[in-house]
């Protein structure tokens, strides 16, 4: 059975040591608790609370029985990231919101305003207007190793200013967001995390964010899950530039295959796998290239397809518009076809 991934939402007496130098055992303790707090003082006031009022109903413009939280309950965190007011918190935190309500560090509540969200990498930018902030800085994003000290700052259960700590536990794990598509390079951490969190900064030693906490598996023990930084960076500039990640579209829908071997050597292909296409959109960008029910397509743009994943990763905003090949087999023959992506709306590759 597979584990249940739940996105999370919603002065002390000096210690003696009883043998050794004077000092030595506590000394391991207090450079770990100078990195702690050192980095939770300095990124600490830029963490924010996020109360969010869903829209009504009708300006969600969704089906009767689609599940909208009660007035009140949705909740989580976020960090500024610039000084005028931008920040950074989880998809799932606040899409869908008719209003938001930040609470600063500092106790102060401000209308928090939503810029864009990208529900397929779960993250969102919400702007308040007010002047020098306080904000957290980027780490970069290939400094991140396995094993390195980290500290996760949210406000889980409404415990504003909540810091746990823990290590890196690894690196490049995938995680599947809730429209379906695959999330790549997720940060997994032991730093505790619950309903709350999501949206709050997972930073290194010196401060610096490398990741947005947004999960943890349920009924597991210090197995959670932040959003890289390097992931954070492109997709909080498309936000601000465009209110929305603009993506490829086909209109197709299908499932993964395995390829005959025979036709895989045959034909030299890459792999042995591939996408089976079950369904074409009429008028969609495949239906016009003239893609059929029944293709199997093993590569795009020359980049191998083993499933539809892949092709996902390959549709980025620089494909809209532009002319590619897929290529796929029909029946025992292979194809190169000429296709001109367009721009997804809420719909999927």
């Amino acid at each position: 059975m597979s584990p249940h991934i739940q996105f999370i939402q919603d002065a002390s007496e000096p210690f003696e040591s009883s043998g050794g130098p004077a000092g030595a055992a506590d000394e391991p303790l207090d450079a770990y608790s100078r990195a702690v707090t050192a980095a939770s003082d300095r990124v600490g006031p830029a963490v924010v609370s996020l109360q969010v009022t869903p829209a009504p109903r009708a300006e969600l413009a969704v089906p009767r029985d689609f599940p909208i939280p009660p007035e009140g309950q949705a909740s989580g965190s976020g960090f500024l990231f610039t000084p005028d007011g931008y920040i950074l918190t989880n998809s799932h935190v606040v899409h869908g919101a008719g209003r938001i309500l930040v609470t600063l560090a500092d106790g102060r509540q401000i209308a928090g305003e939503l810029v864009g969200d990208d529900p397929d990498t779960d993250l969102a930018v919400v702007r308040v207007f007010a002047p020098q902030l306080a904000h957290a800085a980027f780490a970069k994003p290939d400094s991140v190793r396995v094993g390195q000290l980290v500290i996760a700052i949210g406000n889980p259960y409404g415990f504003q200013a909540t810091v746990t700590a823990g290590v890196v536990s690894a690196l490049g794990r995938s995680l599947r967001a809730k429209t379906g598509r695959l999330m790549d390079n997720i940060i997994q951490t032991d730093a505790a995390l619950n309903p709350g969190n999501s949206g709050g900064p997972l930073v290194n030693a010196r401060g610096d964010v490398i990741g947005v906490n947004t999960a943890i598996i349920v009924g597991a023990q210090g197995i959670c899950f932040a959003i890289p930084i390097g992931t954070a960076i492109f997709v909080t500039s498309r936000l601000i530039r465009d209110g929305r990640i603009r993506r490829g579209y086909l209109g197709i829908g299908g499932q993964n295959v395995p390829v005959h071997r025979r036709l895989s050597r045959f034909y030299g292909l890459p792999s042995d796998k591939g996408i089976l296409i079950i369904t074409v959109e009429p008028g969609a960008p495949a239906e016009r290239a003239g893609v059929r029910v029944g293709d199997i397509i093993v590569a795009y743009d020359g980049h191998a397809v083993n499933h539809v994943d892949d092709l996902h990763k390959l549709l980025i905003d620089e494909t809209i518009g532009v002319r590619s090949v897929i290529t796929l087999l029909r029946g025992h023959d292979k194809l190169d076809v000429p296709v001109l992506p367009g721009e997804s709306g809420a719909k999927a590759a």
